[in-house]
C-alpha cells in the first residue's frame, strides 16, 4: 500500500517493541478518584467517561503527537479515537501549533473590538467549503446546531423540530437531550417540541410533514454516519423542505473536511439552507461555524428590520489563536492530499481487520461500519446480539497492546508501519474474543462492563 506523505509529514515516534507495551495503569488509578472528586463523572466529555474503558485499563492522558498519546504512567499508545474525530491532521501537527503560537503572541487572543483575522478567517472559510454566504463562530458543535435551529425557528415562525433518530448527537441543549435516555430535569413541554424520523426513510419525513402542516421549522441530520444515503434521500429531503418552507440543516460537525473539504454536502451534491462545522476546523484547537445562506443568517445581524434574533455571542466564540489554528487546518487542506490519505489509510485498516475477521470466524460477531474515513466497530455475543460486554474485552486486549481504540478513526499521521503494527495487535485481540465467544466471555473479561452514554441510570 501507498499512502500519500505531507511535504512535512507530522511526526511519529518510533513503534513501540514488544517490550513496551503497557505494563502498569498504577498512577492511572491513583488519579481516577481525584478526578471523580472534582468533575461531575470524572469527565468533561461523557464519551470519555471511566464508563466507557475497562475498570483498570482508564489511562489519564498527559501529552500527544502525531498518531500516539502517551498517560500518566508513560505508556505508549497508538490512538483511533483523535479526539472524539476532532483531530484529522495528528495531534502537534506542527504548521497549525505553529499558527496559534504567533497569534498568540500578538495580544489579540480576546479584545474588545473584532479583528482582522476573524474576517480573514470568515472569508478563508467560506471560500475554501463553499458551505454558504456567510458564516458564524463558536467554540463547539452544540452552540452552533442550537444557533441553526434558532435561526430556524425565528426564518419560519414555527416551533417543531424534527432531528434524525439514527443519529446519536447533535446538541447538549433540551431541544436535543429531551429526546435521549438522559432527560432528567428537561420539561416535557419542550420535549414535545422535538419531532424524529428515520434515516434513509423518506416515507418517515413525509408523513411527518402531513401529521404537522406548517409546523415544521427545521429538519436536522447528519448526511452519512455508519450507512450511506440512499441515492434519493437527500434530494428528497431537499425537495420537500423547499416545498414545504422548513429549514434544512446539515450537521457536518463529523463530516465537515473529512469527506471532502466541502463536507458532505458537496461529496452528495445536495445544498442545506443551514449547515453546522467544527472538530477538523482547528485539528484540537476549539472552534466551530455554523454557514448559511444570507436571507437565513443576516437575521442574526443588524442590516434587517425584521425582529432580532439573539443568535450567537460568545466572549470566546472568535479566540484569535482557534481562528489562526483554523485558517492554518485549511491552507493544510488546500495544500496538501489529506482527504485521499483518510481514505487510503482507512481502507487498508479496514482490508487488513477483515481478513483477520475471517480467520477467526467472527463475521456476525465482530463489524466494521462507516465509510473508510470514519470507521467504527460493533460487537456481538455467542448469540448474535449486540453486547457490550464482548465491546469491554476488546478494549481490554487493544489497551493491553497499546492500541486506544474508542473507534477505528484515522489521521494524517497514521502511517502504513502504524496500521499494520495496529491490525497485527487487533488480530491478537481478536483471538482472545473468539476464545471468550466459545469458551464464555466471564473467563476472558475482567471487571464490569462498559455501559451505553445514554441510559436513565447509572
Amino acid at each position: 500500500m501507498t499512502l500519500t506523505t505531507s511535504t512535512s509529514p507530522p511526526a511519529c515516534q518510533p513503534l513501540a517493541a514488544p517490550d513496551l507495551l503497557p505494563r502498569r495503569f498504577t498512577a492511572s488509578q491513583a488519579l481516577q478518584e481525584r478526578f471523580h472528586a472534582a468533575i461531575p463523572g470524572g469527565s468533561h466529555t461523557y464519551a470519555k467517561g471511566d464508563d466507557q474503558f475497562p475498570e483498570g485499563l482508564a489511562p489519564y492522558l498527559v501529552r500527544g503527537r502525531g498518531c500516539r498519546v502517551w498517560d500518566a504512567d508513560g505508556n505508549q499508545f497508538v490512538e483511533y479515537g483523535m479526539g472524539l474525530r476532532a483531530v484529522t491532521l495528528g495531534h502537534a501537527y506542527a504548521p497549525v501549533v505553529r499558527a496559534a503560537q504567533r497569534e498568540i503572541s500578538r495580544g489579540t487572543t480576546n479584545v474588545g473590538r473584532p479583528t482582522v483575522l476573524e474576517l480573514r478567517a470568515a472569508e478563508d472559510f467560506l471560500a475554501t467549503t463553499g458551505a454558504g454566504d456567510m458564516v458564524k463562530f463558536a467554540k463547539n458543535g452544540s452552540d452552533v446546531t442550537s444557533a441553526a435551529v434558532k435561526l430556524a425557528r425565528a426564518a419560519t415562525g414555527r416551533d417543531l423540530v424534527a432531528l434524525c433518530q439514527d443519529h446519536p448527537f447533535f446538541s447538549c441543549d433540551d431541544w436535543f437531550i429531551g429526546t435521549t435516555a438522559v432527560r432528567a430535569g428537561i420539561p416535557q413541554a419542550v420535549r414535545d417540541l422535538t419531532l424524529t424520523f428515520r434515516y434513509n426513510d423518506l416515507a418517515s419525513v413525509e408523513q411527518l410533514f402531513r401529521e404537522h402542516p406548517g409546523q415544521l421549522a427545521c429538519l436536522i441530520l447528519e448526511i452519512e454516519k455508519d450507512v450511506p444515503p440512499a441515492p434519493e434521500f437527500l434530494p428528497g429531503l431537499r425537495r420537500l423542505c423547499s416545498q414545504h418552507g422548513t429549514v434544512l440543516i446539515f450537521d457536518e460537525i463529523i463530516s465537515g473536511l473529512r469527506w471532502h473539504v466541502g463536507g458532505a454536502q458537496a461529496f452528495y451534491g445536495v445544498r442545506p439552507d443551514l449547515s453546522t462545522w467544527a472538530k477538523a476546523l482547528g485539528n484540537g484547537f476549539s472552534v466551530a461555524a455554523l454557514a448559511g445562506r444570507r436571507e437565513l443568517m443576516e437575521l442574526g445581524g443588524l442590516r434587517h428590520d425584521k425582529e432580532r434574533v439573539f443568535l450567537l455571542s460568545t466572549t470566546y466564540g472568535a479566540e484569535s489563536h482557534a481562528l489562526a489554528a483554523m485558517r492554518e487546518v485549511l491552507a493544510t487542506y488546500r495544500r496538501e492530499p489529506v482527504i485521499e490519505h483518510l481514505h487510503q489509510a482507512g481502507s487498508y485498516l479496514r482490508r487488513l481487520l477483515n481478513q483477520s475477521i475471517a480467520e477467526h470466524g467472527l463475521a456476525g460477531y465482530f463489524g466494521l461500519q462507516g465509510p473508510p474515513q470514519c470507521l467504527i466497530y460493533s460487537t456481538r455475543d455467542e448469540a448474535g446480539q449486540p453486547s457490550q460486554g464482548f465491546r469491554t474485552l476488546f478494549l481490554q486486549e487493544t489497551l493491553r497492546r497499546g492500541l486506544l481504540l474508542p473507534s477505528l478513526i484515522v489521521s494524517y499521521a497514521h502511517q502504513p508501519a502504524d496500521i499494520e503494527m495496529t491490525a497485527e495487535r487487533i488480530h491478537e485481540a481478536l483471538g482472545v474474543y473468539r476464545r471468550a465467544l466459545d469458551e464464555g466471555l466471564d473467563k476472558y473479561l475482567h471487571g464490569r462492563a462498559v455501559q451505553p452514554v445514554y441510559r436513565a441510570r447509572n
